[in-house]
């Protein structure tokens, strides 16, 4: 087995999610992730950690998800009951196809979505750690030979995760306690919000893996403005292009994209909450420098900040606060590495990808002048 796998697997498991003996431990994986499945099993067992493991399928899924009526869709409660008894979850992702699931009804998916909210609500409260799997699905999404994909998975997990802590530290430092962000990029994105309240959280090597950013929720009715997200996304195997967003006391009030704009549209029809963003995130990994149509890993890169459509997370809404809540958590990418700059509280903190606790910030004052009083 390649030793990069079970490095992998060491970083989940003693890092991610911190198996101590006796935990309950679920394991979710493809089949196509067997290696990784294998180097995980091997260490919870050094351990002495109780194991479980769900094999997912996605032919499977596409056969059960084209059959089922959208009514029908109820709570599955033997798997919520199955995590209100685990300690720790590992999901690893790893796709054949990763189309398979184009062709099921979008209403079926959002019905799954809505009957399950749940089961997502317990995961939240549990250990958990999502990561990817190298597989050639995913190698041939991102363009890439299996063996460079390889590389670059392992590079991204493989990192200095206290360094990345502690360079995030600052940006969190800079979010606590504030009030207002502002971001601009290009003629298309100018967005405020109210982050009043909320509480920012520094993802390194957390539930995600590979982490590397830092994230928060905005005040549900306080986003205004347009922004235009320049980075694909994928929903359901199709391509959104050119998503651009306009809100208005919170809510999506117009919206448009260059392909794929039903994708856009049932998204934001998912429930009320759809409408709204959940989630302002700032990419801060520059371990990951190519974007691969895997969310994992885009929106962790450097250079870019990310929104979220629907639910907020729990961790980031003050006592006091509201929380956007909704059946879907969509992430959208802006490209921030050139004529673009973040503003906290009236203060400039990143200008063209830089953050200012970097060396070679440019300084407010040589900002034109409309930016630095903006």
């Amino acid at each position: 087995m390649d030793d990069r796998v079970r490095r992998h697997a060491e970083i989940l498991v003693e890092d991610c999610v911190e198996v101590e003996p006796g935990d309950m431990v679920q394991v979710s994986a493809p089949a196509v992730a067997e290696d990784l499945v294998v180097a995980v099993y091997e260490k919870l067992g050094e351990i002495g950690a109780r194991p479980s493991l769900t094999w997912r399928n996605s032919r499977a899924s596409r056969a059960y998800s084209r059959a089922m009526d959208e009514d029908d869709y109820t709570l599955l409660d033997h798997r919520l009951a199955s995590l209100e008894e685990t300690d720790a979850y590992i999901g690893i992702r790893g796709s054949e196809n990763v189309a398979e699931t184009s062709d099921v009804p979008p209403e079926n998916q959002t019905a799954a979505r809505r009957a399950n909210t749940e089961i997502q609500e317990q995961l939240a409260e549990t250990r958990w750690v999502g990561t990817q799997y190298p597989a050639a699905g995913n190698a041939q999404k991102a363009e890439m030979s299996t063996e460079a994909y390889e590389d670059f998975v392992y590079r991204a997990v493989d990192r200095d995760w206290d360094e990345q802590r502690a360079f995030q530290a600052q940006m969190v430092e800079i979010l606590d306690g504030a009030s207002e962000v502002r971001v601009v990029s290009g003629e298309d994105t100018d967005l405020t919000m109210s982050v009043d309240g909320m509480i920012p959280e520094n993802d390194a090597d957390d539930a995600n893996m590979p982490g590397g950013e830092v994230f928060t929720a905005p005040v549900p009715d306080s986003v205004e403005g347009t922004v235009h997200f320049d980075l694909p996304r994928m929903w359901r195997g199709e391509e959104i292009l050119d998503a651009r967003l306009t809100f208005e006391d919170g809510e999506v009030v117009d919206y448009s994209a260059s392909q794929h704009e039903e994708a856009l549209d049932e998204i934001l029809e998912t429930d009320e909450g759809a409408r709204r963003l959940g989630e302002l995130g700032i990419g801060m990994n520059r371990g990951i420098d190519q974007f691969t149509y895997n969310m994992l890993f885009d929106e962790k890169m450097g250079d870019t900040v990310h929104m979220a459509l629907g639910r907020a997370y729990e961790e980031n809404v003050g006592e006091d606060r509201e929380r956007n809540d909704s059946g879907i958590h969509v992430d959208l990418i802006t490209d921030m590495s050139e004529d673009s700059f973040i503003e906290v509280d009236g203060e400039v903190v990143q200008r063209d990808g830089t953050f200012v606790f970097e060396d070679g910030f440019e300084d407010e004052s040589d900002l034109p002048e409309q930016e630095a009083t903006a």
